[in-house]
């Protein structure tokens, strides 16, 4: 309905190792990916790869890293375990959707970040990316869901979210 209206929708979500990507249509993206993304002290090649929703005529771009995304569960192993790096991957993600929408060249109006995977896009835009003319006019929407997130993050979670123009 939004569409209709002339409305420009884009989807960006990560690319977690249970979304088949045959089944579903992806494909990699090429002048979208090729960029490395800083998360602490190591920086991780982004893939971007796209699928459409075809009666929706939607775009949905998939954030993609090999060893943040490529395992076969979201968020806990098999025994229930909290992934280790589920900051980093956090991170990448978040610092990703922000470079591939530069690449789009798209400026969006509405930011809708949905829960603690997304939680560092605010921050990002209201620091790093502030004076971006991509960004300059967007609006930020954070939705947050009824579930119990119990982990704590480690202390070096501030070192890793930085970015050049972020002060403590």
């Amino acid at each position: 309905a939004m569409q209709e209206r002339g409305m420009e929708i884009r989807i960006l979500v990560p690319r977690f190792g249970l979304i088949n990507e045959r089944k579903n249509r992806l494909h990699e993206v090429v002048r979208l990916s090729g960029i490395n993304i800083s998360v602490g002290d190591e920086e991780k090649p982004l893939i971007i790869k796209v699928a459409s929703i075809p009666n929706a005529k939607l775009q949905v771009y998939f954030i993609d890293n090999e060893d943040y995304f490529h395992r076969k569960s979201v968020f806990f192993d098999k025994q229930e375990n909290f992934h280790e790096d589920n900051d980093e991957r956090a991170i990448f993600f978040c610092k990703g959707v922000l470079e591939t929408v530069k690449k789009l060249g798209w400026s969006p109006d509405i930011v809708h970040c949905n829960d603690w995977m997304t939680s560092l896009i605010p921050l990002y835009l209201n620091t790093t990316y502030k004076n971006d003319p991509i960004f300059k006019n967007a609006k930020t929407v954070f939705t947050v869901y009824d579930n119990s997130f119990e982990h704590k993050f480690g202390n070096d979670l501030i070192e890793k979210v930085m970015m050049m123009d972020i002060e403590e």
